[in-house]
């Protein structure tokens, strides 16, 4: 979809400070939020594209208020009551129903392992055969897709060339709306100038992974 969260290319939005020897977590409670993330996660109600376009559906300003991980947990209460961990009533009043019953199975290391590997097929699938070779020149297609996508907007409609073809992984659009929908990935090569204009430099370029779907013959 296109929001806020596809910054790449915008102008004004201020410059970017890394901060020097930044830490994992600046306060105690954004680790509570990446372990709760982590741990909600491990019973797979959801998938990453679903997380992701949980984000994307934030209100903009809220969005660009929020920290990094104010979003994570913003995102986390809602996916907790939509996928049924807890009620809306527990939530508002920040304590468990005794009526309610206990989630099963009870969560164990042994799931968040599982949700570490992602237990995602392998790459190299001979039914799907690529429609890209590398070396090919490619445009990548001017969408405005009302859903999750991972085709930046900075890219649509640019020239660019197949530098890699990464193998087979499931579509990123497809799997934010719970379908299981898999196509070859490649690292396609933008210039610099394509990308921003004869005024960029002409000997850098960047590399996007871009899904089948994104591509179309130049």
């Amino acid at each position: 979809m296109n929001g806020v969260h596809d910054m790449g290319g915008m102008h004004g939005m201020g410059p970017v400070n890394p901060e020097t020897n930044e830490p994992v977590f600046h306060a105690p409670w954004e680790g509570h939020a990446f372990a709760l993330c982590r741990a909600l996660r491990a019973f797979k109600r959801w998938n990453l594209d679903q997380d992701r376009y949980a984000l994307e559906l934030l209100p903009p300003a809220e969005y660009l208020r929020m920290s990094y991980y104010e979003r994570w947990f913003t995102r986390l209460e809602k996916q907790a009551i939509d996928y049924g961990f807890i009620t809306p009533e527990e939530f508002a009043n920040h304590r468990p129903d005794p009526t309610q019953p206990k989630g099963q199975p009870a969560l164990t290391p042994n799931m968040d392992q599982a949700f570490i590997s992602r237990g995602l097929p392998p790459t190299d699938d001979p039914t799907i055969p690529p429609h890209y070779h590398v070396g090919q020149s490619v445009q990548a297609k001017i969408i405005n897709p009302t859903g999750h996508t991972r085709l930046p907007r900075y890219a649509r409609g640019k020239l660019g060339t197949i530098h890699r073809d990464q193998g087979v992984h499931p579509l990123p659009d497809a799997s934010a709306e719970g379908e299981d929908v898999r196509q070859h990935l490649y690292s396609v090569r933008f210039s610099f100038q394509e990308l921003w204009g004869p005024q960029a430099s002409a000997k850098d370029a960047v590399y996007i992974d871009l899904w089948e779907s994104y591509l179309e013959p130049a």
